[in-house]
């Protein structure tokens, strides 16, 4: 697997993020919803990586500044093929160095609360990233779950 940095242009990435916001969007109702489509992902304040094996698209995930020191998660997707194969795990890492080369302070995320969003969770407490209150421009939704960890 090698996780690369990407330019939205790829067919098969599309793809893939169609899938992931059309499902968050089918799990959370539209004011929960808070994936970003390909032009957010393409803001230039965005970064943007995807893991592949060969021309297989496995994930992605994207870091942004949504603070001065402070870091956001996005779009975390593994492809419905690639799961428990560790690829969300590797693209994680792959932010989380990013964020710390960058010398941010602070990396959070929101994700959902149903129970389809468990394995997410977990993934993220285990790299140490803990239940916080809404940051940046969110607000209480009992449809997310907000997760920080101080870097």
């Amino acid at each position: 697997m090698r996780i690369t940095l990407d330019d939205l242009t790829d067919p098969a990435v599309i793809a893939l993020l169609d899938g992931h916001v059309a499902q968050l969007r089918s799990i959370s109702p539209p004011e929960s919803s808070h994936a970003l489509d390909l032009d957010g992902l393409r803001a230039p304040d965005v970064t943007f990586w995807v893991a592949r094996d060969g021309d297989e698209v496995l994930g992605c995930g994207a870091l942004t500044e949504i603070a001065p020191g402070h870091g956001e998660v996005k779009s975390m997707r593994t492809a419905p093929t690639a799961q428990r194969r560790g690829v969300a795990r590797a693209v994680l890492a792959e932010i989380l160095a990013e964020a710390r080369r960058r010398g941010l302070s602070r990396l959070s995320l929101e994700t959902g609360s149903a129970d389809f969003f468990a394995p997410a969770r977990a993934l993220y407490a285990a790299h140490g990233f803990a239940e916080c209150e809404p940051f940046g421009t969110y607000r209480p939704d009992p449809h997310s779950t907000f997760m920080t960890l101080p870097l």
